[in-house]
């Protein structure tokens, strides 16, 4: 922990009998309940002066050992979720938003045991109206915009509702911010997607190209959230956050598609696997320690944009190999081709430059790729 003195120390010293006071740890924890989810928080707890991530100096006025409270647009994702419990454990009160007003699809909440700690409202993120009515009622301090339609694959499918889910949801987001006139801090999602092939690793100054409807979406989303930034003040960023996986992944992505497909070969079944193109290369990292860069780059004094990545890239038949080889399988043996699988056009080569994230937020991904693939193999062995 980051020694303090002075004024701040006093800061700090308040905010951890605070902590006391309310049964809770230092890092905002309180008791568990059935299947270990988090009670609700009744009381906003105070945060460390450092969190290892940016110096006290570089943070805005009145962050440290303040009440926090935040919105997830889209909690019931990977991100979503992951968000949410780290929000929770930095003592955070945390709302979220679903489609459903019963708050149906939360499955990710439950697994984490913190599906009772939130607070969920339902919310489409596409209809300007039932935006409005929520932030008009819901009065949060941050939102992260997590939400819209994830898979690229799809995005040719459905292009028009890729677009909606995505660049209309953030538009009426910011606009009802705009409206509203709080001085509510705000995260985009963007994606990696964004520059379509990087043959020189891609950093915030790179040109964008994408490559899908989903990138496109991706690209408009972006620059709103930059204009918005830009011609009304608000504290408005993105992270361009290139893949990252983990076991709250939905089983149509192809990382979950192999690991599960080599744990179930290795138990007996007959089957083959079927994919696409097999060399093209992605930055894939590790979900749970992306959020964290999210968190990161909200709490920043001057929002700025962020691309978040491992800044190493790998072929996915690499992927593929590691998965089998996890099992003590040969891919060779399992694993087949199609051509139909290939998308009318896709990203041949992705590669991020993480540079920034490194020096200004100090942040970087500890999880290497043999840990990833490993990781999503263990998972799916134990789901199966």
């Amino acid at each position: 922990e980051t020694a303090v003195f002075g004024p701040a120390k006093r800061l700090r010293d308040r905010g951890r009998k605070r902590l006391g006071s309310a049964g809770l740890d230092r890092a905002g924890r309180g008791s568990t309940g059935p299947g270990g989810a988090r009670a609700p928080r009744r009381l906003a707890v105070g945060r460390r002066l450092d969190w290892g991530c940016c110096a006290a100096k570089d943070l805005a006025p009145g962050l440290c050992f303040a009440m926090k409270t935040a919105l997830i647009v889209g909690i019931s994702g990977q991100d979503g979720s992951y968000l949410a419990r780290l929000l929770l454990d930095r003592g955070y009160e945390v709302h979220g938003s679903s489609r459903s007003p019963d708050g149906a699809g939360c499955a990710n909440l439950e697994r984490l045991g913190i599906r009772n700690a939130i607070r969920l409202h339902s919310m489409m993120p596409s209809d300007f109206s039932s935006v409005l009515s929520l932030l008009k009622h819901v009065a949060v301090e941050e939102i992260y915009n997590l939400s819209g339609q994830t898979s690229v694959a799809a995005s040719f499918r459905h292009p028009l509702e890729t677009f909606e889910s995505i660049a209309v949801a953030t538009l009426n987001l910011l606009e009802c911010l705009r409206l509203l006139g709080r001085p509510t801090r705000f995260y985009n999602a963007g994606s990696g997607e964004v520059f379509g092939n990087t043959p020189t690793p891609a950093n915030e100054s790179t040109p964008f190209s994408p490559r899908s409807p989903y990138g496109i979406a991706k690209v408009a989303a972006h620059h709103a959230v930059a204009n918005y930034r830009e011609a009304y003040g608000l504290h408005a960023c993105t992270g361009i956050l290139f893949n990252h996986e983990s076991p709250l992944r939905p089983r149509h992505f192809v990382t979950q598609k192999i690991a599960s497909a080599a744990v179930r070969i290795a138990n007996g079944s007959q089957e083959r696997l079927i994919l696409g193109a097999l060399d093209i290369h992605r930055d894939w990292g590790w979900a749970p320690e992306y959020v964290d860069a999210m968190w990161r780059i909200v709490q920043r004094e001057r929002p700025e944009d962020f691309v978040v990545a491992t800044g190493q890239t790998h072929a996915l038949r690499e992927f593929v190999d590691r998965a089998f080889a996890a099992v003590n399988l040969d891919a060779r043996d399992h694993v087949d081709t199609d051509p139909a699988l290939v998308r009318p056009t896709d990203i041949t080569f992705s590669a991020a430059d993480p540079a920034k994230a490194h020096a200004v937020l100090g942040w970087r991904a500890t999880h290497d790729f043999d840990r990833v693939v490993r990781s999503l193999v263990e998972a799916a062995a134990r789901d199966q």
